[in-house]
């Protein structure tokens, strides 16, 4: 939904409640926030957390590229001790074109896993998060986590539902068949195009991501053979040319989502 209005939330401190998860925390009636833990310590030195949003059926949340209208989220650690790095880890969203205007979003109850390299035996996990909400209308909110971790005693409901959270993550797709053709630049109609080259793919699960200060493209348009995805682009091409630009592109399979990233081409080297 196009936003009709933009609210920040106060601030509001979350006092640890059971072992693995933070107390929730209300962000609109009937849409609650959390964060949860595995307290699970890997050999690797790292550890999975949450952010855990408890939204009706009809609300959502916004992906890593929010799209036309959505509201960017941003997860602040640097007040936790014992933290060395971390990473959101974003499963594949839905494409919403409800309104009219292209989104990337998550609708309902949603997990957003972060993997942690943690040091020492007990760090403290200090999360300040600032996301959009749609529901009625669209608004940013805001939320403060402060969650002790202790790997003594392993969360192992927490550490499912985490996993099942991560399984809709794409993986780097690793093949032996390409899914996906170089990706061309078809400059005066504004669209990437995409040939597909494994049935496996859903063309209409199709997103690029172009990174920060990159353009953003539309839903995807799928050729009458099912041959070739049309992606289109959506204001300029922001910072320089496409053309040479590597592309991430990420689609469902039936194995699930997966991701591969494709250096873009001029048209004319496909003969177009």
């Amino acid at each position: 939904m196009r936003p009709l209005a933009l609210l920040l939330l106060p601030a509001l401190a979350a006092t640890p409640a059971a072992a693995a998860a933070t107390d929730w925390q209300e962000l609109e009636p009937g849409t609650r926030v959390r964060l949860i833990a595995s307290e699970v310590l890997r050999p690797d030195g790292t550890t999975m957390v949450g952010l855990e949003l408890d939204m009706p059926a009809s609300t959502k949340t916004y992906w890593r590229v929010p799209g036309e209208t959505g509201i960017p989220a941003e997860f602040d650690l640097t007040g936790s001790a014992g933290v060395t790095s971390h990473g959101v880890l974003w499963p594949h969203p839905q494409i919403d074109t409800a309104t009219g205007y292209t989104d990337f979003v998550y609708y309902g109850p949603t997990v957003l896993p972060l993997e942690l390299a943690v040091a020492g035996g007990q760090p403290l996990l200090q999360v300040a998060v600032t996301l959009g909400v749609c529901s009625d209308v669209c608004m940013p909110v805001a939320a403060d986590f402060e969650l002790p971790l202790d790997f003594a005693t392993p969360d192992l409901g927490q550490d499912l539902r985490l996993a099942q959270a991560v399984a809709e993550v794409p993986l780097d797709w690793s093949g032996p068949r390409p899914p996906l053709g170089e990706v061309f630049y078809d400059q005066p109609a504004g669209t990437l195009l995409v040939p597909l080259d494994n049935p496996q793919v859903d063309p209409l699960s199709l997103i690029a991501d172009a990174g920060p200060g990159g353009p953003l493209f539309g839903a995807p348009q799928k050729s009458p053979d099912g041959r070739l995805v049309r992606l289109p682009l959506l204001g300029d091409e922001g910072e320089g040319s496409l053309v040479g630009r590597s592309i991430r592109l990420t689609f469902m399979t039936s194995m699930g989502p997966f991701g591969i990233s494709r250096r873009v081409a001029p048209s004319t080297a496909a003969g177009l």
